[in-house]
């Protein structure tokens, strides 16, 4: 084929060129490169696809559980602790070490009988719902300040083992600063070598008839006009569970996906810490789990117990007022295991 084409007259002469051709080695870079960043797009649209579509809170099981003693690195190094408190000597206990924790829950979830449970125990010193007092959460060098007193065992509550704790610390509810200031509280945990046990329910339509009816009797104080959040009797937890709460079903559905959704949060802003997740249902069917928690804090094995009493038992028909709607609401949805007996 000729390279040039030329047309010859006796005014001028024009000469026209073809079009340069692109090499095919050029069209497979650019090609290539177009495809690698789509992939990139699709991938980073799939990351911000909506926790919604993503998350069953019943399939959320232990993430991550570490042996006080097994090596990994960084988290080895403070495991344990010798607090010189401000307020007192520690005497004789002054060389025994000390293993920091915090229960971190939500309201209704079992942290209240779990906690009893672990002050059972000889060598705990759990201090309870310390950051309910605003105060104390107002930023995150209030709590600081309130996380070092606690764990320097300059905080005295009826729990307090002083001297001779081996395990200190306290409740955390995820709505009392947890989740707003997350990053600078795992720093906080990974730091000062802080063990974090989550408690969470599988039921959470059992959890919201907890928070409805410890709601209403803020208000009402059924027991002779005192409110009571947890009793130790059965004809105290008889008269709260006499109250039958009324749920929204409209918005049911979407209350009980944003629980999901606040629990698997928490899991993932506290995954690089040393933790364990525990569930209130497996701890009532097989007390044998708290084992795990004793050897999870490095702690003698000992039987806990608890004298509070269970108020809602039973089938939560009994417990719901509107039963029939929330029961239609959930049939055939990813929630409809909720409406049944579950211990």
């Amino acid at each position: 084929m000729a390279e040039y084409i030329c047309l010859l007259n006796k005014q001028d002469t024009t000469v026209i060129k073809p079009a340069k051709k692109t090499p095919i080695l050029l069209r497979m870079i650019v090609l290539m490169f177009a495809m690698v960043c789509g992939v990139y797009i699709c991938s980073v649209c799939l990351k911000q696809t909506s926790i919604h579509s993503k998350i069953k809170f019943q399939d959320i099981q232990v993430v991550e559980r570490l042996s006080p003693d097994d090596d990994h690195g960084n988290l080895q190094i403070s495991s344990v602790h010798y607090p010189n408190p401000e307020t007192f000597s520690r005497a004789e206990c002054a060389h025994n070490p000390v293993r920091y924790f915090a229960i971190l829950s939500m309201q209704r979830s079992g942290s209240g009988w779990f906690e009893t449970l672990l002050n059972s125990h000889v060598n705990v010193s759990s201090n309870g719902e310390i950051f309910s007092v605003l105060d104390r959460r107002r930023n995150i060098s209030s709590i600081t300040r309130t996380l070092d007193k606690v764990y320097n065992l300059d905080w005295f509550t009826s729990a307090s083992k002083n001297e001779c704790s081996a395990a200190v610390g306290f409740k955390w509810m995820l709505n009392q600063g947890v989740m707003q200031h997350h990053k600078e509280i795992s720093d906080y945990f990974n730091r000062r070598g802080v063990f974090a046990i989550f408690l969470f329910r599988r039921n959470l339509l059992r959890r919201m008839v907890s928070v409805l009816a410890n709601s209403y009797d803020r208000h009402a104080k059924l027991l002779n006009g005192t409110h009571k959040s947890h009793v130790h009797s059965t004809e105290e937890a008889k008269t709260l569970a006499k109250y039958k709460p009324m749920i929204n079903s409209t918005l049911l559905i979407s209350d009980l996906k944003e629980v999901e959704i606040t629990a698997a949060k928490a899991l993932e802003y506290f995954n690089s810490t040393r933790h364990i997740v525990l569930y209130y249902e497996d701890l009532i069917k097989n007390p044998a789990k708290l084992k795990d928690v004793q050897a999870f804090l490095g702690l003698p094995l000992m039987e806990l117990m608890s004298r509070q009493v269970k108020i809602h038992k039973g089938p939560l028909s009994d417990h719901v007022k509107n039963w029939e709607d929330v029961n239609k609401t959930l049939n055939g949805t990813a929630y409809e295991s909720f409406l049944q007996a579950d211990y």
